[in-house]
């Protein structure tokens, strides 16, 4: 149970990612987004998502915190449907390996203290965590170089025959 959990977590991004063709470094960047946004706007957010709420109706922290983190992710999956074509589909994986570790790292704070629990209670989550910072870092850098990749050739060229 615990370790489905966790390559569900892992996965459904990654499999998103690949079946749907998006472009996997930008999902990245917009889950580093929500990431910011949880940061600097979290508190405020769930104040203000609560100020138009019914009065019995209460939205916990944790939701509007998830609400904000995923919200870019989401969009941005929906946007780049399609965005990636030919062999680079196969090159889009690495980076949607990564996207989808950073969504866990990023996540298991906001879960319920139950789901943290059986989460570390798996097998293979002393390995991911104590590689955190390897896959964080190796993931940052391959979309950074995909996305350097991704520029258009013959920007001069075009530019001169418009």
């Amino acid at each position: 149970m615990a370790t489905a959990l966790l390559l569900g977590i892992i996965g459904t991004p990654i499999v998103l990612m690949t079946v749907l063709r998006i472009n996997a470094p930008l999902v990245f960047l917009s889950i580093c987004l929500g990431n910011v946004l949880l940061q600097f706007v979290g508190k405020e957010a769930v104040y203000f998502v609560n100020l138009f709420l019914p009065s019995n109706t209460v939205a916990s922290r944790a939701t509007v915190q998830l609400a904000l983190l995923l919200t870019p992710v989401v969009l941005t999956m929906l946007f780049m449907i399609k965005s990636v074509r030919g062999n680079r589909l196969l090159l889009n994986l690495l980076p949607a390996i990564g996207a989808g570790f950073l969504l866990l790292f990023l996540i298991k704070p906001l879960l319920s203290a139950g789901t943290i629990g059986t989460i570390e209670a798996s097998p293979i989550w002393t390995q991911i965590e104590r590689l955190q910072e390897l896959i964080v870092g190796s993931s940052a850098l391959i979309c950074l170089l995909f996305l350097w990749l991704q520029r258009p050739k013959n920007l001069e060229h075009n530019k001169r025959h418009r």
